[in-house]
């Protein structure tokens, strides 16, 4: 499961970023998507989060790797301030059954993406 989360022309960018997760997997489902204030670095405008559930026959490190390549081919800009605004976010949250990302716990729109998805997901 993969974490989707943008503030700058959100609409636009997780659009986009949907089509282009669609040619490297399967997308499965796709839960709501929800409002969210920034975290760590305020003065920006909200989020727009929530997560895609896919398939993927690629290894771990190989997903990840193309997580990047979209967020980059998006306009995502990589800088000092990891909280800062961006066209496009995408973690990996869930791997084979198995939450990876720690946020999880401490974001409810995550843990509520999760729960949508994956509900037999103990978390």
């Amino acid at each position: 499961m993969i974490g989707v989360g943008s503030n700058i022309d959100a609409q636009r960018w997780i659009s986009e970023g949907r089509e282009k997760i669609r040619r490297v997997c399967k997308l499965k489902a796709e839960s709501d998507f929800v409002t969210t204030a920034p975290i760590g670095f305020t003065n920006q405008p909200d989020f727009v989060n929530g997560a895609w559930l896919v398939e993927t026959e690629m290894h771990r490190e190989d997903l990840e790797s193309a997580l990047h390549t979209i967020e980059a081919q998006c306009g995502r800009v990589r800088t000092a301030n990891k909280y800062g605004p961006r066209t496009l976010d995408l973690d990996l949250i869930v791997w084979d059954g198995e939450v990876v990302d720690e946020d999880v716990y401490d974001r409810p729109f995550l843990k509520e993406a999760v729960q949508m998805l994956l509900p037999g997901l103990f978390i």
